[in-house]
């Protein structure tokens, strides 16, 4: 039977140094050579992934921000993109992801950078894909797919989290950054995005039967809950625990790498 592995990045097969370990990469590309069916699924960009999975030979697509996109790692080219309407995004007044003219651009309104907003954009001086607007009327252009504000506290998205949440149309993610305090992401998508559908789509594509899946965070839930066999790492978030056949140890010790090599006999 056809065998789909899938796992998040940040905070499951990334380490805390956000990096894959020499030995993850070597144990996946050998796996891959061998016949598992490997992909990830993550909340970031292609352009963020592909430096933080550095020599990893993927040839699946690849699903992005959270389901909003899933793309082929080798070209970039887009398998499948949930776009945003106007009168959706209407209700948004942050960071927007678009394609403009076939290249992906994330938006914002110059001069209204909140303090989370601000250490985003330090973080990301030489990504091309920035591109700051003088009004907020430009953000509205190309194909929208996904928006994100960006704030120091949660308390400061938490009210338009529970106004967005009564948009039936929306899908709306609050969480803060893993990697430190500095900042908390709303993530606002199309109602239909998530892991989960990205995978169904990858599996009609590919014909396989089976998931297998890995994560950490709340995001993760709605894959494991369309997946044959879920397993949360060590220092994920109680919530995933619950639902996880397992648990496995954190992603500072290689546990993805690791576990798919001791159960390898069922993934071919």
């Amino acid at each position: 039977m056809n065998t789909m592995v899938i796992s998040d990045l940040d905070g499951t097969l990334l380490n805390s140094d956000v990096r894959l370990s020499d030995f993850t990469v070597n144990a996946l590309n050998s796996l891959m050579r061998r016949g598992v069916n490997f992909t990830y699924a993550t909340a970031r960009s292609l352009n963020s992934a592909k430096k933080v999975t550095k020599g990893l030979e993927l040839s699946l697509p690849v699903i992005t921000y959270n389901g909003a996109c899933i793309k082929s790692p080798e070209t970039g080219e887009i398998i499948e993109i949930q776009g945003l309407d106007e009168d959706q995004v209407e209700l948004i007044r942050e960071t927007v992801y678009t394609y403009l003219d076939g290249e992906e651009k994330v938006l914002w309104q110059r001069g209204t950078e909140s303090i989370g907003m601000q250490l985003y954009l330090d973080s990301r001086k030489e990504d091309e894909r920035m591109l700051p607007v003088d009004s907020f009327d430009d953000l509205f252009c190309g194909e929208i797919f996904y928006v994100t504000c960006i704030e120091d506290t949660d308390e400061l998205l938490s009210p338009l989290r529970a106004d967005l949440t009564a948009e039936d149309s929306l899908n709306c993610l609050l969480q803060r950054d893993i990697y430190g305090p500095e900042y908390f992401w709303l993530e606002i998508m199309d109602y239909r995005v998530s892991k989960a559908h990205a995978i169904d789509t990858i599996m009609k594509l590919t014909g396989m039967e089976r998931i297998i899946s890995f994560g950490d965070s709340i995001n993760d839930v709605p894959l494991f809950e369309v997946s044959d066999e879920c397993y949360a790492v060590e220092n994920a978030v109680e919530p995933l625990k619950k639902v996880a056949d397992d648990v496995i140890e954190s992603n500072d010790n290689d546990s993805v790498a690791k576990w798919l090599i001791e159960n390898f006999n069922r993934l071919v």
